[in-house]
């Protein structure tokens, strides 16, 4: 048994209100027996009794998964760059928050449902219709005649990219041997950081050399290269048979009133960042209703999801776990805090450096090659070591460092600084982004592998989510306040709709010293929210069980 936590496979006397796996409503699961060490895919007879892929076979796998990880990530961060041509063929400055923000919105809600999903539902039939509905979503974005349909188009690839993602992480836990599963693990988190950082490059080079529809149209081929792949190379084990349900109840299972709640919940939260100081005043009837149907909506998330037992989004009985609360509530900081960094990294180097597009993604390498080393030499040393816990100390401590000394850029800044900076927040954030899915998986039994870990991306889209507006509502705010200072003959709304890219284009030389001041004030800001994120982080660490993986 795993001496991190033993799972239970059945909700507690307490929990009569729960449907519990097996027992209600026409539930039979086929894995009702448990893995005898706590970790996925049971003890050891059971695990040399399942016939893992290997060879070309397991790598074709891995590769698929690898591209299917590595489009998501890059639909997060490739509009970035493109948004001001994609303003200019539409005319709609007022819609480029939602160019991001409906992506985010369904990934985050979704994420649990699609893990609901993989749990009573073919493991690769569900992969597949993950990678449908995100192709469709991507397609219409291309094609779109209007903002309002490029805005719909995000929001479908977004419900299919929630699925993507947590069906890759529950492919490679039935793939992958336990003891080489952390390794696959690492490699999967080092694509999504790698398209994290270049998303940004090869959207500025489509929109300056092709068109910005092209940023959509590329998930096409290569998210049909993946879906080929798993279909013909993966076999889904036994331990992956989907427990048997009436069609209705594997529906209620995916707790639809949950995901619709933790939606309205997210869209309070970005609108009332995005109006508060801005389009309305703090104190204004618009940005208090908002904020208080955030926290309303928050209860009654809450309140429903206790009441729903296994049906619920966030299961009692897994959140309840040490592990399980532990490492949700650091991903949530942890992984939100490098968001954050993710976002505002290239405003500094294309406002205050008046760098390019693919210059700016050019400068973000260092993190970049830092995050993914210590990504895949992370889940190395789990997989030799079986020691996790301590990484998330130390990846945590280290990238707080890393983060606190970019808030310490400044104009004209060298690029000695912002390259070492940049390669020790890599180093910490590479450390410590895939131990919580390596713990949660690590002292799961197969039938929780799906939601234990749908959990853990929920939070860490969900931080992403909140964290990034946070800092955009900080930095906003802040260089709001400065510019009547900096630069007092500019009208600061007029600097807001600029843009950061076209501040030298459209204001006098004499003015532009002033606007960067401010932009730059602000970007500190953003820097030192997500610092601050990242260090509560290294705190919440310190609660995880601090115990080996798979030590009997």
């Amino acid at each position: 048994m795993s001496n991190l936590e033993k799972p239970r496979l059945t909700s507690n006397g307490n929990d009569s209100k729960s449907n519990k796996v097996g027992e209600a409503d026409g539930i039979e699961s086929s894995l009702e027996k448990g893995p005898g060490d706590g970790t996925p895919g049971g003890d050891d007879a059971d695990n040399n009794n399942i016939d893992y892929p290997s060879g070309l076979k397991l790598i074709a796998i891995v590769v698929a998964l690898v591209l299917s990880m590595f489009l998501i990530s890059l639909d997060m961060t490739i509009v970035a760059t493109a948004i001001p041509k994609i303003t200019d063929e539409f005319k709609s400055l007022l819609d480029v928050a939602w160019y991001g923000s409906a992506f985010f919105i369904t990934i985050g809600g979704f994420q649990s449902a699609w893990g609901k999903a993989y749990k009573y539902f073919s493991l690769k039939a569900t992969f597949m219709a993950s990678i449908l509905i995100f192709e469709v979503g991507s397609l219409i974005c291309g094609v779109a005649p209007t903002s309002e349909a490029l805005i719909v188009g995000r929001a479908i690839a977004g419900v299919g990219a929630a699925g993507v993602s947590s069906g890759a992480y529950t492919i490679i836990a039935f793939a992958a041997e336990p003891k080489r599963r952390p390794v696959f693990t690492g490699i999967l988190g080092a694509s999504y950081g790698v398209a994290s950082v270049v998303g940004p490059l090869i959207g500025g080079v489509f929109s300056d050399y092709v068109t910005w529809r092209w940023c959509f149209y590329i998930n096409l081929p290569i998210g049909g290269v993946s879906a080929g792949i798993i279909l013909l190379f993966f076999k889904a084990p036994p331990t992956a048979k989907p427990a048997k349900a009436p069609l209705k109840e594997k529906i209620l299972q995916m707790d639809p009133l949950g995901t619709l709640l933790i939606m309205g919940c997210v869209v309070c939260l970005i609108l009332s960042m995005q109006y508060g100081g801005q389009t309305y005043a703090w104190n204004s009837s618009v940005v208090i209703g908002l904020l208080v149907g955030f926290f309303v909506i928050l209860i009654a998330f809450i309140i429903v999801e206790a009441h729903l037992g296994e049906r619920a989004m966030l299961v009692t009985r897994i959140m309840k776990r040490r592990v399980i609360w532990v490492t949700t509530a650091f991903q949530f900081c942890f992984a939100g805090s490098y968001y954050a960094v993710l976002y505002y990294l290239p405003i500094y180097f294309q406002s205050v450096d008046n760098t390019s597009p693919t210059e700016s993604g050019v400068r973000n390498i260092p993190l970049i090659l830092a995050l993914t080393i210590c990504t895949i030499l992370s889940g190395g040393f789990i997989t030799k070591t079986g020691i996790a816990a301590p990484l998330l100390v130390t990846g945590a401590a280290i990238a707080t460092i890393g983060s606190g000394l970019l808030y310490m850029l400044d104009i004209g800044t060298s690029s000695g600084k912002w390259i070492g900076y940049q390669i020790l927040a890599g180093v910490g954030w590479g450390i410590g982004f895939q131990v919580p899915i390596i713990m949660s998986q690590g002292t799961s039994p197969p039938e929780d592998l799906a939601p234990a870990t749908a959990v853990i991306l929920f939070f860490q889209t969900l931080g992403g989510a909140f964290f990034v507006a946070i800092a955009q509502c900080a930095f906003v705010n802040e260089m709001l306040r400065i510019l009547p200072l900096s630069a007092p003959d500019v009208s600061p709304m007029r600097v807001v709709s600029v843009g950061a890219t076209e501040i030298r284009a459209d204001f006098p030389q004499d003015q532009v010293h002033g606007i960067v001041v401010a932009y730059m004030s602000g970007i500190k800001i953003a820097f030192a929210i997500a610092t601050a994120g990242v260090g509560i982080s290294v705190i919440l660490c310190l609660f995880a069980p601090f115990k080996r993986l798979g030590a009997k």
